[in-house]
């Protein structure tokens, strides 16, 4: 099989599972696009409105909006930068960051749970093709 080939299977696949995956964070009650913004304040750290819309491919409309459900579900906060008042950062609260760190165990343990169904040689070669695409993913970052 050429690069291609394999390069459109793994797409498929990732699509799928991200798909399978993301089914658990219903039980944060809060939608994809707010759960994805919280997780790059969580993980990314604080950051103005603009840098969050770039970081998650949104037009700054729709960032205020997501932004504004997340302050009204007491899960991120807005931050005036003390040297300059016209600088505002969001921030991930603690029950924000609790959430997201719940919603990341439902997901990883959905994943556990089905690949106990895997012999240890098959968890040995998932886990060295997820270490080959760290890998090369890494050469982007």
């Amino acid at each position: 099989m050429d690069a291609f080939g394999v390069a459109d299977r793994l797409h498929s696949v990732a699509i799928h599972l991200l798909r399978r995956v993301r089914e658990q964070d219903t039980a944060t009650g809060e939608g994809p696009a707010r759960l994805s913004a919280l997780s790059v304040l969580v993980f990314g750290g604080p950051m103005t409105l603009g840098q969050l819309a770039a970081a998650e491919q949104v037009k700054p409309p729709t960032m205020t909006r997501i932004v504004a459900g997340l302050e009204r579900g007491g899960l991120a906060h807005r931050t005036v930068d003390s040297a300059d008042a016209r600088r505002v950062s969001i921030c991930a609260t603690t029950r924000g960051t609790l959430l997201l760190q719940e919603a990341r165990q439902r997901r990883i343990q959905f994943l556990a749970d089905h690949f106990k169904l895997l012999t240890d040689k098959e968890l040995t070669q998932l886990n060295e093709a997820a270490g080959l695409l760290d890998r090369i993913l890494s050469r982007e970052r």
